[in-house]
């Protein structure tokens, strides 16, 4: 079974037993976190699509972590006019498993 969550102003494909690192969530190392947010539930053949989500379907999982990305350099440079900006930023996330899909009834 695989689920289609919204969260951080993404869209992850989950599956049971998943690791996964999304936008940071303000939830302790080792607590629960719920997402209702699922646009859609699949289970072989069987595939149901929310609109916009799907009613009664909910993805459990465990916070496993908090971190922060690698950095990213940001350089504007423009050439000719003395003139170069540099700057660095480094994203913040949670990884989470996947411990349940509750999927939704047609």
């Amino acid at each position: 079974m695989y689920a289609v969550i919204k969260t951080g102003g993404k869209q992850y494909r989950v599956m049971q037993g998943e690791y996964l690192r999304v936008e940071k969530l303000d939830v302790e190392v080792d607590g629960a976190v719920e997402f209702d947010q699922v646009l859609l539930v699949g289970e072989g053949e069987n595939v149901i699509v929310g609109s916009p989500t799907v009613a009664g379907a909910r993805v459990s999982a465990k916070v496993l972590s908090h971190g922060r990305g690698k950095k990213v350099r940001i350089v504007k440079f423009r050439r000719r006019k003395h003139h170069k900006k540099q700057q660095g930023h480094r994203q913040h996330y949670t990884e989470i498993e996947i411990t349940s899909i509750a999927g939704g009834s047609k």
